[in-house]
């Protein structure tokens, strides 16, 4: 029997890209919390990060939490190429190369076609999902109320391209990676990723004081194994790169309305803006984000809050880590109330 799905499917028929390269039936999978409110007006839109569907990211979604379905209507769009979305796994190949100004351009026909949405309360966001938050802000400047954006920026960083780099290469050094795409699933890449992305995802304190023993790891070995080297396995190795690809080219600056003027993509911004860094995360940098703050000339509001952990990058998605959930939705409170 197949299980049942809980989530929907936005088909946007054929669109054309950013490249100018047309996408046949492109799907958007999405799944909503909470109800909406006569005047629309209580809308969250939670995009998801890397290598993430909205299974992964729901567990903030909860009453009296920071993100409240009692009180908000609440969308997680799954991002493209996470394997419920378009993506190399379930798309005829060759998967054609997509953007985030793509992914927000159906996800506003999303909005505005399915649920005749005009307001967005918050956009939310971390990592990816924070950098889909900025794309929407400045491409969709009246739409956007507030935007969070926690552990992301608004361009992909030349540190944190470098990053990926390292990832990519991991990953197809396997030899399931012939002529550009993976053959087979590429059980050594999976491993060799996992172990690049543990030395960067989590700061030097968090290994210096042996923080992952709060967690139940008996060892460091046994920290990698166990949350490191099978983590990215449960997804398509092809999905991944395509998502890599989405992320070094993001920039919301390189689109028409911009055309790569960085400083005139962050002046379209009118939405209260919170930025959320963690504070000891080593490739969405904090200096990024202050750089971009001052920028923001046209905002509403906007403030820098780093989130004091040292938990890396992993501090804006503290699944179990109460004290930077704590903190994360005393700021989102905060920005709510504006």
């Amino acid at each position: 029997m197949t299980a049942q799905r809980d989530y929907e499917i936005f088909e946007a028929g054929d669109v054309t890209l950013q490249s100018g390269t047309d996408f046949p039936a492109i799907k958007l999978a999405y799944k909503t919390y909470g109800t909406l409110s006569p005047a629309k007006d209580n809308v969250i839109l939670y995009p998801t990060s890397f290598s993430a569907q909205h299974y992964d990211t729901e567990w903030l979604i909860q009453p009296g939490g920071a993100l409240d379905p009692e009180r908000y209507f609440i969308i997680i769009p799954n991002l493209f190429s996470n394997g419920l979305s378009s993506s190399p796994s379930n798309s005829a190949a060759p998967f054609a190369k997509v953007t985030y100004h793509d992914a927000i351009a159906v996800q506003h026909r999303l909005l505005t076609e399915r649920f005749c949405i005009s307001k967005l309360a918050l956009v939310y966001g971390w990592s990816m999902g924070g950098m889909q938050a900025y794309h929407w802000a400045a491409t969709h400047p009246d739409m956007v109320e507030r935007a969070a954006v926690v552990c992301g920026s608004a361009r992909c960083a030349p540190y944190n391209h470098v990053f990926l780099e390292g990832v990519k290469a991991a990953l197809t050094a396997d030899l399931a990676f012939r002529d550009g795409r993976f053959v087979e699933k590429p059980v050594a890449g999976f491993r060799a990723m996992g172990r690049v992305y543990a030395g960067w995802a989590m700061s030097h304190g968090f290994y210096r004081d042996e923080v992952w023993r709060e967690a139940g790891f008996t060892s460091l070995e046994d920290y990698l194994v166990r949350a490191w080297d099978s983590t990215f396995a449960r997804r398509d190795a092809n999905d991944l790169l395509a998502q890599i690809d989405i992320w070094q080219n993001g920039d919301i600056s390189r689109c028409a309305a911009f055309s790569g003027d960085f400083d005139r993509a962050l002046a379209a911004i009118k939405a209260h803006i919170l930025l959320m860094p963690g504070a000891t995360d080593r490739y969405f940098d904090v200096r990024d984000n202050e750089d971009e703050l001052g920028r923001l000339v046209n905002a509403r509001s906007a403030v820098l809050h780093p989130i004091p952990s040292v938990h890396g990058h992993r501090a804006g998605n503290p699944v179990n880590n109460p004290r930077d959930h704590v903190f994360i939705k005393a700021k989102i409170a905060e920005l709510l109330r504006k």
